[in-house]
């Protein structure tokens, strides 16, 4: 051994590269060298390997390491070069994920959405009461000139700066640019041309979401001065359709939980506890009417969590179905960007503008969409476990209800119990590969938040999930796939409580669309990001929560047409906070 001796840390934070050789025992040698040319040698022995056989639950015998070390060497060499090739992040893998079967046919589909046709009535005096409004009534306001997009921008910039840091929502408010959108959506509507439900609407962009010249931090340390080049894909459609940027929302770092660089966003019904994650300030800017509707993204609950927590209808689409080109990768076969908005017909309104194939994202799909938000729902055949229900609350028993009082036949289903856990290794690993460069270099340790559940950890403990597993994890990822292909068949929709018996995980990872819907209240103690009580304090506040329905791939349609006709029964869509519904 040359050179002084330096902890694997300090070699990871100075850019080592490991090169291996044979000594004259037989036994690899990885030796690492760091810029500052210090050296550390560390033989690859039958010992080590016996060491680590328990990291994977594997046992070999004694010649069977020997064998092993002795063709380590290649292995390493080759995997060290690999690791020091620079990689973006917008480089996607050449395995693509597609949640289509091949065994199944799905419909052909037009893009064209009718909306309910229901009447806004008047336009409110207060400017609250326009605020918490929801888009198909803003754009009938406007219609019909009651309203301009500059008014209802200023109102929301207005209440941005009133309640903004309160609620830690927006990494960056963009108000120049959302009064010259504002005019200039005036103007285009004055002259005759509308451009659709979202003209003139204002709205906020979840931070990993890419909008030219604006910091898109990625809710960061080491990304906070980070300014987008580009528009992504979806900032393109929404401002073709009109919509107005407000800002960029906060997202837990590198979307996970709802602690970002500057702070916890907080849940508008209970500020003393975070809104969830990681579309943590889209749900809060929502849902206390400082945006007309958010851009959230999904990777293992991003949209439903904070929804539920704040009381949102947060809409997951389909994988494929909206395009992700210009967001932050987190796990290339998980993530999907969907809407967060104050009501159910919303969410198709803005699904509608988001849709479409791009040529860009490797993992998008031509698929269209069809909308009906008045299409009866007498007769659809719904999906549900009486076991869900019994272990949920008395919000998720009254949104059962109302589907049966709906008149649709409630169908009872049975999930199989399989080992659905086991695909969290798909997310560790994808997400670790995303941002090894932050592993290997020491730079994770400034993120915010560092615990045995954070990032930081999780991909740490990722370099050890074997690659056969991985690849066998997949291949149970076809096995759940078929399996809820075929519960779904013959169905229209299911219904159950969010994240009943493993559903949330599994129609991730299926690539199914899931909505949730704000179904009644709950006197819950403030709660951590996973819902445990943060302290033992024994106060209560009164919060809301959602009920979820999930629908065949592709069929987002149903599952606004039913969650529709749900909340106007439940009739709790249009409680807001009270301390953000104030003049």
């Amino acid at each position: 051994m040359t050179g002084r001796k330096t902890s694997r840390r300090d070699l990871l934070k100075g850019g080592a590269l490991a090169v291996v050789s044979v000594g004259a025992t037989g036994a690899a040698t990885a030796r690492q060298v760091s810029t500052t040319g210090a050296v550390v040698e560390e033989a690859v022995t039958p010992q080590t390997l016996q060491c680590a056989e328990a990291l994977f639950d594997v046992r070999y015998t004694d010649a069977e390491r020997e064998m092993v070390v002795a063709e380590i060497d290649g292995w390493i060499d080759r995997m060290s070069r690999q690791r020091a090739h620079a990689k973006p992040n917008t480089l996607s893998p050449a395995t693509v994920f597609d949640p289509r079967l091949r065994s199944r046919r799905y419909r052909d589909q037009a893009d064209q959405v009718a909306p309910s046709g229901a009447d806004a009535g008047a336009l409110p005096s207060s400017p609250a009461d326009i605020a918490f409004a929801p888009v198909w009534k803003l754009g009938q306001w406007m219609r019909r000139g009651v309203l301009t997009s500059r008014r209802l921008t200023d109102i929301y910039l207005d209440r941005i700066a009133v309640h903004g840091d309160t609620l830690e929502c927006f990494v960056t408010v963009t108000p120049d640019l959302a009064r010259a959108q504002a005019d200039a959506a005036d103007r285009e509507l004055a002259a005759g041309q509308d451009r659709g439900p979202l003209h003139g609407i204002p709205y906020g962009m979840k931070d990993i979401v890419d909008v030219a010249g604006v910091r898109a931090t990625w809710g960061a340390t080491p990304y906070q001065d980070r300014v987008a080049e580009a528009d992504a894909t979806v900032t393109t459609r929404l401002r073709e359709a009109g919509a107005v940027l407000l800002g960029k929302t906060t997202n837990g770092a590198l979307a996970y939980g709802d602690r970002w660089f500057g702070g916890i966003t907080r849940n508008p019904w209970n500020t003393q506890e975070g809104s969830s994650g990681s579309s943590a300030g889209s749900a809060s800017a929502t849902a206390a009417g400082l945006v007309a509707f958010g851009i959230g993204t999904e990777t293992l609950g991003s949209i439903v969590s904070p929804s539920n927590r704040c009381g949102t209808t947060g809409l997951r689409p389909t994988f494929g179905r909206v395009s992700r080109h210009g967001a932050m990768a987190l796990c290339w076969s998980l993530d999907k960007i969907g809407p967060i908005c104050r009501s159910v017909e919303d969410t198709g309104l803005v699904l509608a503008a988001l849709n479409g194939f791009d040529a860009a994202d490797a993992g998008s799909l031509d698929v269209g969409l069809e909308i009906d938000a008045a299409r009866p729902v007498r007769g659809m055949r719904v999906g549900y476990s009486p076991a869900w229900f019994e272990a949920g609350s008395d919000a998720d028993r009254a949104a059962l209800q109302a589907a049966r009082d709906a008149g649709v036949e409630l169908v009872e289903v049975e999930l199989p119990d399989l080992p659905y856990d086991g695909l969290f290794a798909v997310v560790e690993a994808e997400s670790a590969a995303a941002f090894e460069h932050l592993t290997l270099s020491g730079e994770d340790d400034s993120l915010v938040w560092q615990a045995p559940a954070a990032w930081p950890n999780t991909w740490r403990r990722a370099r050890f999930i074997s690659a056969v597993d991985l690849i066998n994890v997949d291949r149970f990822r076809r096995e759940v796939m078929e399996m809820m292909d075929g519960v779904m068949e013959g169905l229209d929709a299911m219904i159950g409580p969010n994240f009943a018996n493993a559903l949330l995980v599994i129609t991730n990872y299926t690539g199914h669309p899931q909505l949730a819907i704000k179904s009644g209240y709950n006197q819950l103690a403030t709660r951590t990001i996973f819902g445990d009580p943060a302290s033992d304090e024994g106060t209560t506040h009164r919060v809301p929560q959602t009920t979820s329905l999930w629908a065949p791939l592709f069929e987002e349609g149903t599952l606004i047409a039913l969650g529709r006709e749900i909340e106007r029964r439940l009739n709790v869509a249009d409680d807001h906070p009270p301390a953000f519904h104030q003049e």
